[in-house]
């Protein structure tokens, strides 16, 4: 069974990151999902590979032609699956300015699709080596103007 950890920053408008220990993909059904890759959709490595072998569909997200700082979408089963473009290469490291700017394209989207909840796992932090003390303050920055609750998943 899933356990959170804590809750950060619970705001007036509704936004709200929680940390819950165990399997991102165990998050309910309705939850949007997020995870960071590069431009060329290579996805090989880390999670991004659970990713491709569950959603697939990578021509569709290579004919949206998303450069870093943007964020690909899939529609499947009832819910959006976001792929933040934090960097061009796969082989390359993402800036947290990048990353605050995929943040916002999500974010954007979410709002306009109606989107209240999204299930992640500590994004940039893993492969990537960004600080989640970072990450997490550019989440709470770009989120809590919204009613979108985050729910951030680790091991």
């Amino acid at each position: 069974m899933d356990k959170i950890v804590r809750i950060k920053l619970p705001c007036s408008s509704g936004w709200r990151l929680l940390h819950k220990k165990g399997d991102l993909f165990s998050c309910p059904p309705t939850d949007a999902l997020a995870h960071c890759i590069s431009e060329d959709f290579r996805m090989g490595a880390g999670i991004a590979v659970l990713f491709k072998k569950k959603f697939g569909r990578v021509q569709d997200l290579l004919a949206q032609q998303k450069k870093p700082g943007e964020c690909a979408v899939l529609r499947t089963s009832g819910r959006f699956v976001y792929y933040l473009v934090t960097k061009k290469k796969y082989y390359q490291k993402p800036t947290y300015d990048i990353l605050w700017m995929s943040l916002m394209s999500m974010r954007d989207h979410c709002v306009a699709n109606g989107v209240n909840s999204i299930s992640m796992p500590r994004i940039g932090c893993g492969l990537d080596k960004l600080k989640w003390e970072n990450v997490s303050s550019i989440i709470t920055e770009v989120f809590k103007d919204t009613k979108i609750s985050i729910t951030v998943y680790s091991i």
